[in-house]
């Protein structure tokens, strides 16, 4: 096991070399809806617990988790996402056990911006006609777990985008590797290299212009740009503090490299009593790249935190059902609420 964990920080230290963040590149990339996190646990910790996460939630950050489950899980969650802007984010989520050591789970997540006003060149204030802009992306994952040590997964995304009369399509793949030890398995090591896929364009008829020529009008069709999908990686570790059997205090770090963004360091605090409460809190602090230019700091910095209960349905019975809240705080708008109902059995 020693040498699978050297193997893996050889990894992290190579791909982290050829992965840095390249704050130059911010803008060039869509489909930034993949970088968004509705599930509430994990985004009360910024969405830094790459080494830990598991079930249904680690989907979005680190497939390798799902195979961490002991049963089944079934999760819900709703974000409220930057107050004031009335954007919300949608996600449901299932993940089941296969034999001792698989596991594979499906999610999805929608992205509501509401109704937008139809404008055009003649009518820039709006036609009266309105349109829900989609944003939809539907991933299923697969994860092993090697001699209760290591686990490896992946998740083969599809993603789409469209407006009225314009539509975008995409695939991506996330993987992870996730390797526990110590006596309780209080140390933990995770990698996640997420959206890495095929690069998006605009189809449809929004794209056709009209134009006279020799007074006839005639229609044609531009081609949209195509742009890259915004890939990610993650380097997290953590550390079970177990003061007895009711009480566990876990440490979490986590180094992000943005390929079209600044990198990001983080690190966070999680109380756990008997397992079944939970509190917890994170910091996350910007790699400045270039500060002349105000745009590139990111919504979200400083501080998240969040808390979760879980219930369960009785003492003869494994069955449980988990409330959790996230809020995470963003600059400028008031930042994000994310709540999730999940059951467990």
């Amino acid at each position: 096991m020693k040498k699978i964990l050297l193997l893996l920080i050889t990894f992290s230290a190579t791909t982290l070399m050829l992965f840095a963040g390249n704050p130059d590149r911010q803008g060039e990339a869509g489909a930034s809806e993949l970088l968004m996190n509705p599930w509430a646990k994990s985004a009360g910790l910024h969405t830094i617990n790459t080494a830990s996460i598991g079930g249904v939630e680690s989907m979005r950050l680190n497939p390798a988790g799902v195979s961490r489950i002991t049963g089944t899980e079934i999760a819900l969650s709703h974000t409220f996402y930057l107050v004031g802007t009335d954007i919300g984010l949608n996600a449901a989520g299932f993940a089941q056990k296969i034999g001792k050591s698989g596991a594979f789970g499906i999610s999805v997540m929608a992205v509501d911006v509401g109704d937008l006003l139809v404008t055009t060149e003649d009518q820039p204030e709006g036609t009266g006609a309105t349109f829900s802009p989609g944003f939809f992306n539907i991933g299923l994952s697969y994860a092993h777990t090697f001699e209760n040590k290591v686990s490896v997964g992946v998740t083969a995304r599809g993603i789409s985008e469209s407006t009225a009369d314009l539509t975008a399509t995409g695939f991506a793949i996330d993987a992870g590797v996730q390797y526990v030890s110590g006596e309780n398995d209080e140390f933990k090591f995770g990698i996640s290299l997420r959206n890495v896929g095929t690069p998006m364009s605009f189809r449809g008829e929004g794209l056709g212009v009209q134009l006279e020529i020799d007074g006839t009008p005639n229609t044609f069709n531009s081609r949209g740009e195509s742009f890259e999908l915004p890939s990610v990686l993650n380097i997290g570790l953590s550390y079970d503090f177990r003061i007895d059997e009711k009480h566990m205090i876990t440490g979490l770090a986590n180094f992000t490299a943005n390929s079209f963004s600044n990198d990001q360091l983080s690190a966070g605090i999680e109380y756990s009593l008997f397992e079944l409460f939970q509190l917890r809190a994170a910091y996350r602090y910007t790699v400045e790249g270039n500060t002349d230019v105000e745009i590139l700091a990111p919504v979200y910095t400083g501080l998240a935190a969040g808390a979760s209960v879980m219930i369960p349905f009785s003492k003869e019975s494994d069955a449980k059902i988990a409330i959790d809240y996230g809020y995470r705080h963003s600059n400028p708008w008031d930042g994000s609420h994310s709540l999730a109902l999940k059951l467990l059995f």
